[in-house]
């Protein structure tokens, strides 16, 4: 147990960096890839000229991410198995769900970027439709992912609030994230509150992490 826990935790604090590191990202260097106005010929030029941050950028966020919150998964199931049997598993299911639904969109976006650009030197404008595609596509994967990460957190938060195996105020914003992000998935004129999951879940990782890493297990 000692052993998986304390990889749990390590990767809890390194899935936290690299949310931190992608948003660093998107706020400074990558702006232009947020701005969903950019007219299809500097989004090209952007991508073109940036290719290797921008690959370093999605492998971070998805690659290195869904490794992390696979060990983490396994991790806090481990930890809520004995308390809470039937919600450790259901929560696990989840968040398995969720890791696959990330490693998916990371490929999507990373080859889905590099055929764009090659098509790009051919015919312009099956490339931008080609963008809007993989754009759709990938918006909708994050949708759903974030849903499963939503009930992942919240049904972890729960079952660890019944047993007191997590610090409770960390359960406690655990299912308060959770909630949150599921309103502003379903209901879209509340879309923003959803946002509230993005940046909660940088914190409840943090948190999680540095509780798992002190904690000294038999």
């Amino acid at each position: 147990m000692k052993n998986l826990q304390k990889a749990g935790g390590i990767c809890s604090l390194v899935a936290s960096a690299t949310y931190i590191f992608a948003m660093g990202l998107v706020l400074t260097i990558l702006t232009p890839i947020a701005n969903t106005n950019i007219d299809f010929h500097e989004y090209i030029s952007f991508v073109t000229a940036n290719k290797t941050i921008i690959y370093i950028w999605n492998f971070s966020m998805y690659f290195i991410n869904g490794i992390c919150l696979t060990v983490l998964v396994l991790a806090l199931y481990e930890r809520l198995n004995n308390g809470s049997p039937q919600i450790a598993k259901i929560s696990s299911v989840f968040g398995i769900i969720w890791t696959v639904f990330i490693f998916l969109s990371g490929l999507i976006v990373i080859f889905g970027t590099e055929s764009i650009i090659t098509l790009y030197a051919k015919n312009q404008n099956q490339a931008e439709t080609l963008k809007q595609t993989i754009d759709t596509i990938t918006m909708s994967i994050d949708h759903s992912d974030k849903l499963l990460g939503c009930l992942w957190i919240g049904l972890v938060s729960i079952a660890a609030f019944r047993n007191m195996v997590l610090p409770k105020i960390v359960n406690i914003f655990g299912i308060i994230i959770g909630i949150a992000g599921i309103i502003g998935i379903i209901i879209p004129s509340l879309l923003t509150i959803s946002y509230v999951f993005g940046f909660g879940t940088i914190i409840w990782w943090l948190c999680i992490g540095i509780f798992m890493l002190r904690k000294k297990y038999v």
